[in-house]
């Protein structure tokens, strides 16, 4: 799933592996990328079981600069990440769920833009055997796969959506979403 994100904000959150949804004791790197080089921004997140913290607040550890890597995530680091400067300004926000389901879909955490190809990914945690894929977008068969992976060539704003996987046997993936962005126009002055 090797994809330039599409960001287009002063700092922009990156999630590392480039996903949204992972397994409970996975291990995540999320960093801030400013277009000035600050390394003021930090990581931060929104919780139902914690509310509002910062990186290092009882999750996560800051590596380098504005990056925070959390390791041996749970269930309860499930909810909405973003990179915040100190005077209080605000990247993008990417929705991190965190399952303990042996079915896990790879969708793309930040939007991808219009006309650009995304490939979606699926698989069992615990059966590596599984020889078919289906991959939903709200609720309707969007296609099936022997491989667990699914290509969109060309998105448009009819991809965006809320997608979910499943195997034979019946276990499915919570749902994500796909965002996609329109395509950026550059005003010329005369």
């Amino acid at each position: 799933m090797q994809l330039t994100p599409f960001c287009l904000m002063l700092s922009c959150l990156r999630v590392s592996p480039d996903r949204s949804q992972f397994s409970r004791y996975d291990s995540i790197s999320l960093s801030c990328e400013d277009q000035l080089n600050s390394t003021a921004w930090k990581v931060k997140r929104n919780t139902s079981r914690s509310g509002v913290t910062t990186c290092t607040f009882g999750w996560g550890s800051n590596t380098a600069g504005s990056t925070c890597e959390i390791t041996n995530i749970y269930p309860s680091d499930s909810g909405v990440y973003w990179c915040e400067s100190d005077s209080g300004e605000r990247s993008n926000a990417v929705n991190i769920t965190i399952t303990e389901r042996p079915v896990i879909l790879m969708i793309p955490a930040l939007a991808v833009p219009e006309g650009a190809a995304v490939t979606l990914g699926c698989k069992h945690e615990a059966n590596s055997s599984i020889q078919r894929f289906d991959f939903y977008k709200d609720g309707c068969s969007v296609g099936s796969s022997a491989t667990g992976q699914f290509t969109r060539h060309s998105v448009s704003k009819s991809d965006e959506g809320l997608y979910t996987c499943g195997v034979s046997g019946g276990e499915e993936s919570v749902g994500s979403w796909l965002a996609v962005e329109g395509e950026v126009t550059a005003a010329l002055s005369a």
